[in-house]
């Protein structure tokens, strides 16, 4: 009987695998947290060499913070039934403590260390019990307790680097990180229980593909963003007119090249294969620099048009050209996980992107933004040739086709 009632929380077949207007709720608060890291970017810009890579650093720790709440929060929600009221009370929790780190994300690494780690906590450790609780004595109980125990090993060095000094914070926050995704990619072992990685998860496929479609344009919206709120600023004038075009022209390519062909197929890829998890993984990784690189281009959008004859320096450089230059390498992975191939325009791109970098040293910023606009352009544009008056293609995916099928033993 406990099983029984465990079994109502899960999946089925009749379960709509469109995003559920809570989910699309959840996401907002995403939109205000993923502009907390882009500030925080732009906060690291005016010092140079060592001081930026480690500004920089400190920055993607707690954005890889935010992703993994994130993530497993789609999964959850991909994996159990989303209208549940169980699943709900998950999905609002998770809201309110994101809602906290976001706050608190500007200064997490200094004197807001502790409320950002105990609402990371809550979520890790609270989340994975409530749902192991819902379950009763249905098998799945074991994969959030796996969760949960985890994130209890990880929780002394969460709250000692909160607690403890400003040196410590961080290398003592990057070990626990670092093991909290190990868990994520390994399947949270345990002695004597073994694993149980996504890769193998009875999933929704057609939702977390959506979900994934989403986070990017949520990307995309915190850039739209600060686009606007920049030039709407002290910045309104003839002068960032160029640079304001250029950046949302670089925010529309993005686009174009993300949904062109790959990102529409996704939906239909996840649904085709075989062991939809293990693409499902893959993807998680591909999104992840997708939007980080997306993010990154929004700082550099923010600097030039505050002041479009800013030197581009190396720090500049790094966010104007280095933003779309990571999009352009995670989305030459995403060609692959959909069709088994990559195009030589991405990796062409790519290359001028490089081989722009010493010849925009020292120039304006306006002229780097401007030119990135236009390599973007240019692959826009092989893409729209390569494939005009051809039959659309259908996915096929290399990722999750071999393997026992999704009607195998539930993990």
């Amino acid at each position: 009987m406990a099983e029984r009632r465990g079994m109502a929380l899960l999946r089925t077949r009749a379960t709509s695998g469109r995003a559920t207007f809570l989910e699309l709720f959840f996401d907002l608060v995403f939109v205000f947290a993923l502009t907390r890291v882009s500030q925080r970017l732009f906060t690291e810009l005016p010092v140079t060499g060592w001081a930026l890579v480690a500004g920089v650093g400190r920055t993607l720790l707690l954005f890889l913070v935010l992703w993994l709440i994130w993530t497993i929060t789609v999964w959850v929600t991909s994996r159990y039934e989303p209208e549940r009221t169980v699943i709900q009370a998950v999905v609002v929790g998770t809201m309110f403590a994101s809602l906290v780190m976001g706050v608190t994300l500007p200064r997490a690494l200094e004197e807001r260390a502790l409320p950002f780690a105990l609402a990371y906590l809550a979520v890790m450790l609270g989340r994975p019990l409530l749902i192991a609780a819902a379950l009763r004595g249905h098998p799945r109980r074991l994969v959030p307790l796996r969760l949960a125990t985890w994130a209890a090993v990880t929780a002394p060095l969460w709250l000692g680097g909160a607690l403890g000094s400003d040196d410590l914070r961080l290398p003592l926050w990057a070990v626990a990180l670092a093991v909290d995704y190990a868990g994520l990619f390994t399947g949270w072992p345990l002695p004597r229980l073994g694993s149980s990685p996504t890769a193998s998860w009875r999933i929704a496929g057609e939702h977390l593909a959506e979900r994934y479609q989403q986070i990017f344009l949520i990307a995309l919206g915190e850039s739209i963003l600060v686009i606007g709120v920049t030039y709407s600023g002290e910045s309104f004038s003839g002068d960032a007119v160029v640079p304001f075009v250029a950046a949302f022209v670089t925010t529309a390519l993005l686009w174009r090249l993300y949904f062109h062909r790959a990102g529409h197929l996704l939906v239909e890829a996840l649904r085709l294969a075989r062991v939809p998890g293990r693409l499902g993984t893959s993807a998680t990784i591909t999104h992840l620099v997708m939007v980080l690189g997306v993010l990154t281009a929004a700082v550099g959008y923010e600097v030039v048009i505050a002041e479009p004859f800013h030197r581009s320096d190396a720090g500049l450089l790094l966010f104007v050209v280095g933003g779309p230059l990571l999009f352009l390498a995670a989305r030459s992975r995403f060609e692959y996980e959909i069709f088994g191939r990559v195009s030589l325009a991405r990796v062409l791109g790519a290359g001028v992107l490089i081989g722009l970098v010493p010849l925009l040293a020292h120039g304006p910023g306006v002229l780097s933004l401007s030119l990135v606009a236009a390599v973007l352009a240019g692959v826009a544009l092989v893409d729209a040739l390569r494939s005009r008056g051809r039959p659309p293609e259908m996915s096929a995916s290399p990722i999750g086709r071999h393997g026992p099928a999704s009607s195998g033993p539930e993990t």
